[in-house]
């Protein structure tokens, strides 16, 4: 029984439109009971459909990168006349979660997609049309339906492949008969090409349909909807916030979801209400956004700023919202510089709420806000602070950061290959004037490029090693005036950092030291790819490489300059941390 909601006192004579509730059952039979509500406003010949999209399978630390609730269904409110459906107006969109309405960045995204793919839909459709989509399906189970007619059906907006197609997350779990028709019935269905065979789900597995092709009518417009949406939904971070377009990067797409360089996409992403999460990291991580800014900084006070600071910002005028502050186009370092020193500035004086931080920067600097909103949205890798419980002792530094920058597909690709091959851990070092760079654009193999800083002695591929001395030599530690103390030294100066920030817990650490160097641990699948020249280790596949952790040292301490890696009880403790059973 579906729930009524009468406006008023009014009675009227307008009823459903039998092709919808024709088409909410199919979604009931296709998913679940609880896969769609249904809301009627008679009196104004308005009904709000809401569709539930399940989200579990979304990685756990994807979902948090995301900012997406695992355990609740990503909502799809439609709007349609309640007596005219697909004859009526073309339906309003909003997306959400239960928990999370106002600030669902994500939302705002899926929105724009779906708005999009139902306006182009709405030219095709109607009723009547529909109804005759469904009347084949049905004539196929009859004794004069044929397999040609049925899959004459299916390619009404696009050709049916010969390739077996993929049940989606989403679906009801069925016998092996039923499932298997309903599988065939249901997955989208498109014409290949040799990119779209190889590209991966989130789940782990190889997904043969390009996530913009069109979902089948046969079962209603709502499921189309539903099938449309779950083909988007793990692929969100390698397209743009705005115009939709693939994102083009040398190294593959990155985990968050962002705007593209065009500047019709930058002035609209301003006015998304996307930038409003910038608030909650300040609020919440101001020592990541503490280390983005210093980042930032290294990046733009380095000799070779015109090859490493990539991005360059992307800014609107404050006082001109047609015109950019910051224009890739149009550089200019020492403007640049000018907003950066008054971001500093303020944050290493006022560490209060966020709308006082953002008051003292205009009053200081019109673009040191807007920058700061920059540093933070542009970055695409999930960096968070780890918790004293789980940061890796041996590491000796309070600094320690979950670093995930690969996004669901590559993750995926990852996965299979560690089944195949198996992993382990190694450091990779780098100078943190390119970590601004990194966080963005992933770790690129710059090996016989302009970014390449030390030499590739031993080939092209990202460089990494066991020893964490080694990687402590590309991020700069052990030159000039840094010191290599001995392990009491470092357990001395561990205690001591951890008393001072509980003394100080506010202090904007990284923003008041210019001699930071950092280092992550990545993860490396162990194939025959892998090239290990004694300590020294060169990937030559991107792919094969995810960062896990990363650490911070200031003032020239480093950390123990013996850990291996490959030491048992070491990989006992990596894996502890991560949340994995070591055998």
């Amino acid at each position: 029984h579906l729930p009524v909601c009468l406006q008023g006192h009014y009675t009227t004579d307008l009823s459903r439109h039998p092709q919808l509730d024709i088409d909410v059952g199919a979604v009931r039979d296709i998913y679940s009971e609880s896969a769609v509500s249904v809301r009627e406003y008679e009196t104004i010949d308005d009904v709000d459909i809401e569709l539930h999209i399940n989200v579990s399978f979304l990685d756990e630390e994807v979902a948090s990168a995301w900012k997406v609730t695992r355990t609740e269904p990503i909502i799809l409110r439609l709007r349609f006349s309640l007596s005219q459906y697909l004859d009526g107006p073309e339906p309003t969109v909003e997306v959400f979660q239960p928990t999370c309405k106002d600030c669902f960045c994500l939302g705002v995204q899926l929105k724009r997609i779906l708005t999009t793919f139902i306006s182009n839909q709405w030219k095709h459709l109607s009723n009547e049309f529909l109804n005759a989509q469904q009347r084949k399906r049905h004539s196929w189970f009859k004794a004069g339906g044929t397999i040609k007619k049925f899959r004459a059906g299916l390619s009404i907006f696009s050709p049916i492949t010969n390739v077996p197609l993929i049940q989606g997350p989403g679906v009801k779990t069925r016998p092996a008969g039923q499932e298997l028709r309903v599988t065939r019935l249901m997955s989208r269905s498109m014409s290949c090409t040799k990119r779209d065979l190889h590209t991966s789900s989130p789940i782990g597995q190889v997904s043969l349909i390009h996530c913009k092709s069109i979902p089948t009518l046969e079962y209603g417009f709502l499921v189309q909807v539903m099938k449309y949406s779950e083909q988007r939904i793990p692929t969100l971070n390698d397209y743009c916030v705005v115009c939709d377009e693939q994102h083009v990067f040398q190294n593959g797409s990155m985990l968050k979801p962002a705007v593209c360089t065009r500047e019709l996409c930058v002035f609209s992403f301003n006015t998304l209400g996307v930038m409003s999460g910038a608030a909650e990291d300040v609020a919440t991580g101001a020592e990541v956004v503490d280390l983005l800014v210093a980042m930032c900084r290294a990046a733009l006070e380095s000799a070779r700023k015109s090859i490493i600071f990539d991005p360059y910002p992307s800014v609107v005028d404050p006082h001109d919202p047609k015109s950019l502050a910051f224009n890739p186009k149009k550089r200019s370092y020492e403007r640049l510089q000018r907003a950066l020193d008054s971001i500093t500035s303020i944050r290493e004086i006022t560490q209060g709420p966020y709308v006082e931080i953002k008051k003292q920067m205009d009053k200081l600097d019109s673009l040191a806000h807007p920058l700061l909103q920059w540093i933070i949205s542009s970055n695409r890798s999930h960096i968070v602070k780890l918790p004293s419980s789980r940061q890796l002792k041996f590491m000796h530094t309070s600094h320690q950061f979950l670093l995930l920058s690969s996004p669901p597909a590559k993750e995926a690709r990852f996965r299979t290959a560690r089944k195949l091959h198996g992993s382990t851990f190694a450091f990779h070092g780098s100078h943190i004037e390119n970590w601004h760079s990194i966080l963005r654009n992933g770790l690129v193999n710059a090996s016989y490029t302009k970014l390449q800083l030390h030499g590739a002695a031993y080939g092209k591929g990202i460089y990494l090693s066991p020893i964490s001395s080694i990687s402590f030599g590309y991020s700069g530690m052990g030159k000039g005036q840094h010191h290599m103390p001995t392990k009491e030294e470092l357990v001395q100066h561990y205690n001591r950092v951890n008393t001072v920030l509980q003394c100080r817990p506010t202090q904007s650490r990284f923003l008041q030291s210019r001699n930071l160097n950092c280092v992550a641990l990545c993860e490396v699948i162990t194939s025959k790819d892998l090239q290990k020249h004694g300590n020294i280790w060169v990937c030559p596949i991107s792919d094969h490489v995810c960062t896990r952790f990363f650490f911070v040292y200031e003032d020239g301490q480093v950390g123990d300059a013996n850990i291996n890696t490959q030491d048992v009880r070491i990989q006992k403790e990596i894996l502890r941390v991560i949340g994995v059973q070591s055998t």
